[in-house]
């Protein structure tokens, strides 16, 4: 009975291995009956495929034929087997990823990087139809310039995001931005493309603020005496991450004004006096310096 048991066991994780699962999902066979004879190699498909077969070398995908013994293990990995395709030439009797529906390619994909992206399903991108081969060239190599292109990118970051998200290049021009455009971050910096929990694909952390504070290290605290709306809110609700008019990315012009959306009761009567919080006083920071959190004050004056 044990032997059973081990031998089911075996037999269940070399057919979970990224090469049988991509095979399975490129044929729709289980990979315990797709019989070696099926495949044509990657010599054979190089002999029509003379392009992608000069730059898969320095593709990332080229590292199966070293991780894995036999035919199908570089093009036929995501083609599935192509024997009869190479017998006769018919199109038909060959998977196309470029010409399959999105689900059906992301599917494919999944089958290897379900792992490093298991929220993709879920996330904004995939809901919206936008799948692995928007942003990605799966036979691409080396640029131009002969560097490997980064996750075989169609293009570099922020223009191929640019493509779509068009009303967030405008902020990025803004008289105070982060410095996308420059090169200094990268929009993967803070969003996952491939999906979170979060919205907007932010990356996702025990403590989210980390988004901002990783980078941010002087806010980062922890604090003595916090400030509420950096718990509550986040850095969103005094900030706008993009790009801004305002100094310091502050969602508003008036440091006063953005104060006061919470602090409002101070400009009744209190130890600040009336009107305090209007514009034309001094700014509330210029007391209460320490205003992400303070270890001395509760009321976060230096």
């Amino acid at each position: 009975m044990r032997r059973i048991f081990l031998l089911a066991a075996i037999a269940a994780a070399v057919l979970a291995s990224p090469g049988a699962r991509a095979q399975n999902a490129a044929t729709g066979t289980a990979g315990a009956n797709a019989g070696a004879d099926r495949y044509a190699g990657a010599e054979t498909c190089a002999t029509c495929h003379d392009d992608e077969a000069k730059s898969f070398g320095t593709n990332p995908h080229a590292k199966l034929a070293l991780t894995h013994e036999g035919k199908g293990v570089t093009c036929e990995s995501c083609h599935g087997p192509g024997k009869a395709h190479s017998e006769d030439g018919d199109a038909a009797k060959i998977f196309n990823p470029a010409k399959a529906t999105v689900k059906k390619t992301d599917a494919l994909c999944l089958t290897c990087h379900a792992d490093a992206h298991p929220n993709f399903e879920r996330s904004p991108h995939a809901k919206a139809n936008v799948g692995c081969l928007s942003c990605h060239s799966v036979h691409a190599g080396v640029s131009e310039e002969g560097t490997a292109k980064a996750q075989l990118l169609k293009a570099d970051q922020p223009q191929l995001c640019y493509q779509c998200h068009a009303d967030v290049k405008p902020a990025f021009s803004m008289p105070f931005h982060h410095r996308v455009n420059e090169g200094l971050i990268k929009c993967s910096d803070c969003h996952d493309t491939h999906g979170t929990f979060s919205d907007n694909n932010l990356r996702s952390t025990a403590d989210q603020n980390a988004v901002c504070t990783r980078c941010h290290t002087e806010t980062r605290g922890p604090f003595v005496f916090e400030h509420a709306a950096v718990k509550t809110e986040g850095c969103v609700g005094c900030h706008t991450p993009h790009g801004s008019q305002n100094a310091r990315l502050l969602n508003m012009p008036s440091i006063n004004t953005l104060c006061n959306q919470c602090h409002s009761p101070v400009s009744a009567a209190t130890v600040h006096g009336m009107g305090a919080g209007s514009s034309e006083l001094t700014p509330c920071v210029s007391c209460h310096t320490m205003i992400h959190g303070s270890n001395a004050n509760p009321a976060f004056l230096r």
